[in-house]
C-alpha cells in the first residue's frame, strides 16, 4: 500500500518535466511556421493590401474633408479661425461651420499582381511626368487655398530658398538606393552593381551620421553624390521586382506626407496667430497714449462741439475701430480730397479699452478743418443694454468665400475672396445718433482717393443701406441657410466698408428690431455660431433694402489679393483692404501698403518713440 502511494508519487513526480518539455517543443514548431508564412506573404504580394496609417488612397480628384463640390461649388469659411470649418449645405454653397459630413475612403488597396519594373523608353515619358507633376502642385496649391485661404496666397509669395538643400538630396537619393538594393543583390549577374550600392550606402550613412547641415558636410560629397546616382540609374534600368521598391518608396510617401502635413497646419496656426495678433509697435502706442491722457488729460473740447455733433446739416461718418493708426488713415485720406473739409464730422466708435488713447490722440492730431468726436461704446446710454450679444464693440466681420462658374469644376478654376457684413455695433447707429437722419459709414481698412461728399446727394429711392453688391453670391443659393419664405432668389448680397445709411428708413423699417429677433431665433436654436448667425440675420435684414452703389466707388481685394490691377487701384474713389493682410501688419501685401500708409505722419512723437514702421 505504501509501495503503491510511493510508486504514484514517483510517477508523478517524473510527469511535469515531461509536459513543459513537450510545450516548447510545440512552441517552437509554431515559431518555425510562423518564420515560413511570413516570407511568403511578401512573396505573394498581399502585403500590398495593408499601409501604413499615413497613406490613403483617394480618388486624383478628392475633395478636401471639410468641403463638397456640387452646382456652382461656394466654400465659406469665417476667416478668424484655420480649423473651423462649417458644414451647413446651402443651395449651391457650402457654409463652413462643423466638418461636412464625407464618408471617409477606404483605407489601404487590395492586392496587385506581380509587377515587374521596366526603365522608360523615349522622351515623351518625361514630359508627361513633369506635365502631371505640374498639375498635381497646381491642384494641391488650390486645395490649400480652399482649406487655408489667404495664408496659401501669402506663402506662394514668399518662398524662400531652401537651406540645407544638399543634406535632403543625400538623404532622397539614400532612401532610393535603399529600395533597390534587396532586389538588386538578389541577382547573381549584378552583383558588381550591389557591391556599388552597397558601398555607397555606407558612404552616405556615415556622412549623414556626421553632418546635418551643408556646411557640414565633406569638400569631395559632390563625387560621392554623383557615383550614388550613377549607380541608382542603373539599378533604374534592371528589370527587378518591384514588390520591394513599392513597399520603401510607400514608406518614404508616408513621412513626406505626415511631415508636409504637420508643418502645414503649424505654419497656418502661425499665419493665424500672426494676423489676429496686434502689433508690438502698436500695442505701444495704445499704452503710451493711454498713460499720458492720465498724467495730462487733454481740455474736453466735445461739450463745446455737441451742437456740430448732432447737427443733421453736416456730412457725418461713422467708424467703428479699435484701432488708433487704421481710424487715423481713414480721416485722414477723406479728409485730404474734399474742398470743404469744415463740413466733415468723424465718430470714431470704439471700446473702453482703448478709450483714453484714441481721446488723447485725436486730440493731438488735427485734419484741416474736420471735427472729430470719440465715443465709448460702453458708456453710451442705450436700450437693450442687457442683451450681452450688443454690449461689447464688435468691428465688421469677414468671411472667405470659395467659387467657380461652372458644374463639376475642379479646384484650380476656383477663386477666392472675402465679403464683410455689419456686426452687431452697427445696429445700434439709430439709438447712438438719434437727431441724425443720414450717415456714411467708413471700415477702418480702407483708404480714401477722392471727394466723398457726391454720396449725399445720392437719391436712394426709398432704399436704407447704400452699398457695394456682391453678386457673386445670390440670397436664391442661400434659401436653406435663410429660410424658404420671402427670400428673393435674385438678389445679391452686399459688403461693407463704404455704406450710406439713410437713419430715418431704418428707424421706418425697424431694421435694429428685425435683426435682434433674427439673431435670437437662430441663438435660440442653439445651432450656429455668433458670427454665421449675424451673416444670416444682416443679409435678411436688409433684403430690398439695400441701394447698389457702382462698382467704381471701392476696389476691394487689397488685404489678400497679389495680382490687381495697378491702373484699377489708382482710378478707384475708395480702396478696401479686406481679407486677412491688412496694411499695418507685417503680413500686409507690400506693394499696396504705400496707398494706406502716405496718410500718416511718421515723425509724430509717439509713433517715433514706439517704432512704428508701417
Amino acid at each position: 500500500m505504501k509501495g503503491g502511494v510511493g510508486g504514484g508519487g514517483g510517477s508523478s513526480y517524473t510527469f511535469h518535466p515531461k509536459r513543459r518539455w513537450r510545450g516548447f517543443v510545440v512552441a517552437v514548431l509554431g515559431l518555425v511556421i510562423l518564420s515560413m508564412l511570413v516570407p511568403l506573404i511578401f512573396l505573394l504580394g498581399l502585403h500590398n493590401g495593408f499601409h501604413s496609417a499615413g497613406y490613403v488612397a483617394e480618388p486624383r480628384n478628392a475633395v478636401p474633408r471639410s468641403f463638397d463640390h456640387y452646382g456652382n461649388t461656394r466654400t465659406w469659411n469665417q476667416s478668424e479661425d484655420v480649423t473651423e470649418s462649417l458644414g451647413k449645405k446651402v443651395g449651391n454653397r457650402t457654409i463652413d461651420e462643423d466638418a461636412t459630413q464625407v464618408s471617409p475612403p477606404k483605407r489601404g488597396l487590395s492586392a496587385p499582381p506581380p509587377v515587374m519594373l521596366k526603365p522608360p523608353s523615349g522622351t515623351n515619358h518625361t514630359k508627361i511626368v513633369v506635365e502631371v507633376i505640374k498639375s498635381v502642385v497646381d491642384e494641391s496649391e488650390k486645395s490649400c487655398e480652399l482649406k487655408f485661404g489667404s495664408y496659401c496666397l501669402w506663402r506662394q509669395e514668399h518662398r524662400e530658398d531652401m537651406k540645407d538643400m544638399m543634406v535632403k538630396k543625400l538623404k532622397d537619393r539614400l532612401f532610393v538606393a535603399r529600395a533597390y538594393y534587396p532586389s538588386v543583390a538578389k541577382l547573381p549577374a549584378h552583383d558588381k552593381l550591389s557591391r556599388e550600392l552597397k558601398q555607397n550606402i555606407q558612404e552616405l550613412e556615415r556622412v549623414l551620421s556626421e553632418a546635418s547641415t551643408d556646411p557640414e558636410l565633406p569638400p569631395q560629397i559632390g563625387k560621392k553624390l554623383t557615383r550614388m546616382e550613377v549607380a541608382i540609374t542603373r539599378a533604374k534600368s534592371i528589370t527587378v521586382d518591384c514588390n520591394n521598391v513599392d513597399k520603401k518608396l510607400r514608406q518614404i510617401l508616408d513621412m513626406t506626407e505626415d511631415e508636409a502635413d504637420f508643418h502645414m497646419k503649424q505654419s497656418a496656426f502661425l499665419y493665424q496667430l500672426a494676423i489676429h495678433t496686434t502689433p508690438k509697435s502698436h500695442h505701444c502706442l495704445s499704452m503710451r497714449l493711454t498713460v499720458e491722457y492720465f498724467k495730462s488729460p487733454p481740455l474736453d473740447m466735445e461739450v463745446q462741439q455737441d451742437e456740430k455733433y448732432m447737427n443733421p446739416t453736416l456730412q457725418h461718418y461713422v467708424i467703428f475701430s479699435k484701432n488708433v493708426l487704421a481710424s487715423t488713415v481713414v480721416i485722414n485720406s477723406t479728409v485730404m480730397h474734399t474742398e470743404e473739409s469744415g463740413n466733415q464730422v468723424f465718430h470714431v466708435v470704439t471700446d473702453g479699452q482703448n478709450y483714453f488713447a484714441m481721446k488723447l490722440w485725436f486730440s493731438r492730431n488735427t485734419f484741416r478743418q474736420a471735427m472729430v468726436q470719440v465715443l465709448n461704446i460702453e458708456d453710451l446710454n442705450l436700450d437693450h443694454r442687457d442683451e450681452a450679444i450688443l454690449l461689447d464693440l464688435s468691428l465688421p466681420q469677414e468671411f472667405r468665400i470659395s467659387y467657380g462658374s461652372a458644374n463639376n469644376l475642379p479646384t484650380s478654376s476656383m477663386r477666392t475672396e472675402y465679403m464683410s457684413i455689419f456686426s452687431h455695433s452697427h445696429y445700434l447707429l439709430p439709438e447712438i445718433f438719434q437727431n441724425l437722419k443720414k450717415v456714411v459709414i467708413l471700415d477702418d481698412d480702407i483708404v480714401v482717393q477722392q471727394d466723398l461728399s457726391a454720396l449725399w446727394s445720392i437719391n436712394m429711392e426709398g432704399k436704407v443701406n447704400g452699398a457695394v453688391e456682391f453678386c457673386t453670391v445670390r440670397l436664391g443659393e442661400l434659401k436653406s441657410y435663410l429660410g424658404e419664405k420671402g427670400v428673393d432668389e435674385h438678389s445679391c448680397a452686399w459688403m461693407s466698408g463704404l455704406n450710406i445709411i439713410d437713419l430715418v428708413r431704418w428707424r421706418e423699417q425697424d431694421v435694429t428690431g428685425l435683426y435682434r429677433r433674427l439673431v435670437q431665433e437662430k441663438l435660440s436654436m442653439g445651432e450656429e455660431s455668433l458670427g454665421h448667425v449675424a451673416l444670416r440675420a444682416s443679409l435678411l435684414s436688409f433684403q430690398d433694402l439695400v441701394y447698389a452703389l457702382d462698382d467704381t466707388w471701392v476696389f476691394s481685394g487689397l488685404g489678400h489679393n497679389y495680382h490687381l490691377d495697378t491702373q484699377a487701384i489708382k482710378r478707384a474713389a475708395v480702396l478696401h483692404y479686406n481679407g486677412n493682410m491688412k496694411p499695418w501688419l507685417e503680413l500686409g501685401i507690400p506693394k499696396y501698403r504705400n496707398y494706406w500708409r502716405k496718410f500718416l505722419n511718421l515723425d509724430e512723437q509717439y509713433l517715433t518713440e514706439c517704432n512704428v514702421n508701417p
